[in-house]
């Protein structure tokens, strides 16, 4: 859930997201928008960065473009195990599962 203040809290199943407490310091404050696939989270922060959380597998685990996700995105869409982000020059982010999105 995205409070009013910013802050991302989550639950449920710890293996499709249910438990952000590795990335939960980055979810304190400052998001805008969260998206999900049922296996994986992904927030957009007010600064354009994207955290992400969840299965691995289901896009969860965003570390292999990392650095591209730190600021400049605008939105974020979600596939079936997959994210696309989209960034204010234009340029499209990828990350999950290459058989699900």
């Amino acid at each position: 859930a995205l409070k009013d203040n910013g802050e991302v809290v989550t639950w449920g199943r710890s293996t499709s997201g249910g438990d952000s407490s590795a990335v939960a310091h980055r979810l304190a404050a400052g998001v805008v928008s969260i998206t999900g696939n049922g296996e994986a989270f992904a927030a957009l922060k007010d600064t354009g960065e994207v955290v992400t959380w969840g299965s691995a597998l289901g896009g969860g685990d965003s570390s292999a473009v990392a650095r591209r996700l730190v600021a400049g995105v605008i939105s974020i869409t979600v596939a079936r195990f997959s994210f696309a982000a989209l960034k204010e020059v234009g340029e499209v982010v990828t990350w999950g599962s290459p058989h699900g999105g």
